[in-house]
């Protein structure tokens, strides 16, 4: 089964290819996409079957590492590659239902595919990596791919808020790549399995400039605060498939990165509690912020940094229990952000705005819509027994066992955070269905049956996690072991 380890990552990229080759047959161009992603998906499926008997490794071209670059999918890499292809396959159909109602005006469909295509083989990529340095090259397949897909479009907004992107992907591309270059100077290898090796071996002190380069680098790509300023400036300006994909996964491959270092390369914990720290700023500064917002994106974009504080939480506690948590939270938290973004884009298209002052009604126009919102706003907020409860619930159990004072505070910052959350969101349905809109809402342009469907396929995903969360949990548990 292990040659079936590149495919993730080789046939969205050669997809890509031929889908940028057939860049005037546009419906041959959808078919080629929707082919790569079933392709990928059924892949992916498989190897989180194969890799439960054990990690499934291929060396690239034959070269052993250290010379060579090592693909490893392991009961995290190929749980983290199910979830990722699984929603990046239901935001295409998202991208092609709307390309399709609003018969593809001013859309760049020639780029979009092929960009689309290579993001997923980036994120499959990182995800996949067993080497430092090839973490770093799927990072930058999919900000590379990331630049192209915010700035779609081309308008005012959208290059500012993709000029800010741009310079702090690569700040942070920057830091990573002076990390990948003095761990090699130092151990001799880039590889992750020897570095698990060589790194206690080396000099104290010069371990942990490596570990903080690598965390510094990495919390910038989760939106980590206080790195987490970009986030919100950036993804509500894209149109509703990006800002959904970019939500779902880019954030949670920099969580992906900081899981795999933390905890295989630096097992001592010297900056757990440091960690420990900036999970709890997370959470509380990104909520307040969301509190605070008066566009629907905008707050959805706040509680996202909130919610990475929750997985951070999981892994500064160097526990097998809080790992495992914090692993059900990042798949609870793929799913549910990329669904509220992509009901964002469906509000926007009913509604003619994001705007929670100038929305009302949308109960009475569309009570699907309102539906869909309203079950992953909730499983958001962690109400019982959703998944979002579940997956605290997991974090709170591990933090008693820990039993010291930070842990604690943790604790009580995520109930408030989880508080404020309800809060933000409840408001925003209120004032987006329930409450009259100030003005009469534009004309509904179709019906978009298709981008229903797709979204409520997400949403049905999500509910269905709270039904399989014992074995789920039971996989999270082996994975973290």
């Amino acid at each position: 089964m292990n040659y079936l380890v590149p495919l993730p990552v080789l046939v969205p990229l050669l997809s890509a290819g031929l889908a940028l080759a057939l860049a005037h047959h546009p419906n041959v161009q959808r078919l080629v996409s929707l082919v790569a992603m079933s392709l990928s998906l059924a892949v992916s499926v498989a190897l989180l079957v194969g890799a439960n008997s054990g990690p499934l490794v291929v060396d690239i071209g034959g070269w052993a590492a250290p010379v060579g670059i090592s693909l490893v999918a392991d009961r995290l890499s190929a749980l983290m590659l199910v979830v990722s292809v699984a929603v990046t396959f239901a935001v295409l159909v998202y991208s092609l239902a709307q390309g399709l109602s609003d018969d593809d005006e001013g859309a760049p469909v020639a780029i979009f595919h092929p960009t689309f295509l290579v993001l997923s083989a980036g994120v499959s990529n990182a995800f996949l990596s067993g080497d430092l340095f090839n973490l770093y090259v799927g990072f930058e397949i999919l900000l590379a791919a990331s630049f192209v897909l915010i700035t779609l479009g081309g308008t005012r907004e959208r290059i500012r808020s993709g000029t800010v992107y741009v310079v702090v992907s690569l700040i942070s591309s920057i830091i990573f790549l002076i990390a990948v270059a003095l761990t090699y100077a130092a151990t001799g290898t880039v590889n992750l399995a020897q570095l698990a090796i060589r790194l206690p071996e080396i000099d104290p002190d010069v371990q942990l400039v490596l570990q903080i380069l690598l965390l510094v680098a990495f919390a910038i790509k989760a939106a980590i605060f206080p790195l987490s300023a970009w986030l919100p400036d950036s993804y509500p300006t894209a149109p509703a498939p990006v800002t959904a994909v970019f939500a779902g996964l880019l954030t949670k491959v920099g969580v992906y990165a900081i899981i795999r270092t933390q905890v295989l390369l630096f097992p001592d914990g010297r900056l757990d509690t440091a960690l420990a720290v900036a999970a709890l700023a997370t959470m509380i500064v990104g909520i307040l912020g969301a509190v605070a917002q008066e566009d629907i994106k905008r707050m959805l974009s706040f509680t996202l940094v909130s919610h990475i504080g929750f997985m951070v939480w999981g892994v500064s506690m160097s526990s097998r229990a809080g790992l495992s948590a914090a692993i059900f939270y990042v798949v609870h938290h793929i799913t549910i952000q990329t669904v509220l973004f992509l009901v964002a884009g469906l509000i926007e298209r009913r509604g003619g705005t994001t705007s929670l002052a100038r929305l009302g009604s949308l109960a009475r126009l569309s009570p699907v819509l309102a539906i869909l919102f309203f079950v992953p706003a909730m499983n958001l907020a962690g109400i019982p027994p959703m998944s979002g409860f579940l997956g605290k619930a997991g974090l709170v159990s591990a933090a008693a066992q820990d039993g010291s004072g930070l842990s604690w505070a943790l604790v009580a910052g995520g109930l408030l955070a989880s508080l404020l959350t309800l809060y933000a969101l409840t408001k925003a349905w209120n004032m987006a269905f329930w409450q009259e809109a100030p003005e009469q809402l534009p004309a509904e342009r179709s019906r978009p049956r298709v981008l229903m469907a797709s979204s409520g396929v997400l949403v049905a995903f999500s509910l269905a996690l709270t039904f399989v969360a014992g074995p789920l949990y039971g996989y999270t548990d082996r994975a973290a072991h």
